[in-house]
């Protein structure tokens, strides 16, 4: 086994993708706590495929995939929110109506333009081969962006996930924070888009909450479970990819689901130990 990882990281692409994956599931998990609490855990699903529309025009144009998706998929984060908050249109509605749009005029793009080439296949399912040195760098300073705004303002997500009316009854701008949500939500997306790819990123939102609620109760300690489950999962699922010669992505999601089963199993027979 030290041999495998000697080996593997001894390839710079490997040691550049684990180490944005690394990030990646570590900020996608922090987020997804709260996102599924919400029940609004389907926005990195919808926020996917407008990053796919954003990718695929910024191959056909030859531009730099990151710097033009971010800034567009934020927008469509905040045009979500506030679609949802108006209330004619519901939430899920939304997200189906912006993801299903947005990935219509990628798929128009990239049909007029290079066709369904290499490039756009690793958009939808993902490659580990896709981190370039300049991406590496972008994704790392946005992590560390994400993860030190969610550290800053823990206590008001914390109140905005869990009671927002009360909340704003005691002076808390909910709307700020739920955009600000949707803001480090849209850049996780857009960065873990490029392994992941727009079909499978939104696992790393869903499953290590989902994972860790079986277990763990409080909102701290659901977060802090969810977090190393998402880190250990992403590894274990680079590492048995790299083994197994499978799709980087899948296996992350298969090992994501492994860890749900058995922390379910283990739930249900705490349970019974206590009947």
């Amino acid at each position: 086994m030290i041999d495998t990882l000697i080996e593997m990281f001894s390839y710079t692409f490997l040691v550049r993708a684990v180490v944005v994956g690394l990030l990646v599931s570590l900020c996608a998990a922090l987020l997804g706590v709260s996102l599924v609490l919400k029940r609004y855990s389907m926005i990195g699903d919808g926020l996917s495929h407008v990053g796919f529309g954003t990718l695929a025009i910024a191959t056909a144009m030859n531009a730099a995939p990151l710097t033009v998706s971010v800034p567009i998929v934020v927008l469509a984060a905040f045009l979500l929110l506030r679609i949802s908050e108006n209330g004619k249109i519901k939430g899920d509605a939304a997200i189906a109506l912006i993801s299903t749009g947005a990935l219509a005029i990628g798929v128009i793009v990239v049909s007029m333009t290079t066709g369904l080439n290499t490039d756009v296949c690793n958009y939808l399912f993902g490659s580990i081969l896709a981190m370039s040195k300049d991406d590496v760098t972008l994704s790392i300073i946005l992590a560390a962006v994400v993860l030190t705004l969610f550290v800053l303002f823990y206590n008001k997500i914390f109140g905005v996930t869990f009671d927002e009316n009360f909340a704003k009854a005691t002076g808390v701008k909910t709307g700020l924070y739920n955009m600000l949500i949707a803001f480090l939500t849209a850049i996780t997306i857009v960065l873990g888009m490029r392994m992941m790819g727009a079909l499978l990123i939104s696992s790393l939102i869903i499953f290590p909450a989902i994972t860790s609620m079986r277990i763990c109760k409080r909102f701290r300690s659901v977060t802090i479970c969810s977090a190393v489950v998402s880190v250990v999962c992403f590894f274990i699922g680079v590492v048995g990819s790299y083994v197994y010669a499978t799709p980087t992505g899948a296996s992350v999601v298969i090992v994501n689901m492994t860890a749900l089963a058995v922390f379910w199993i283990a739930n249900t027979l705490k349970r019974r130990e206590a009947i």
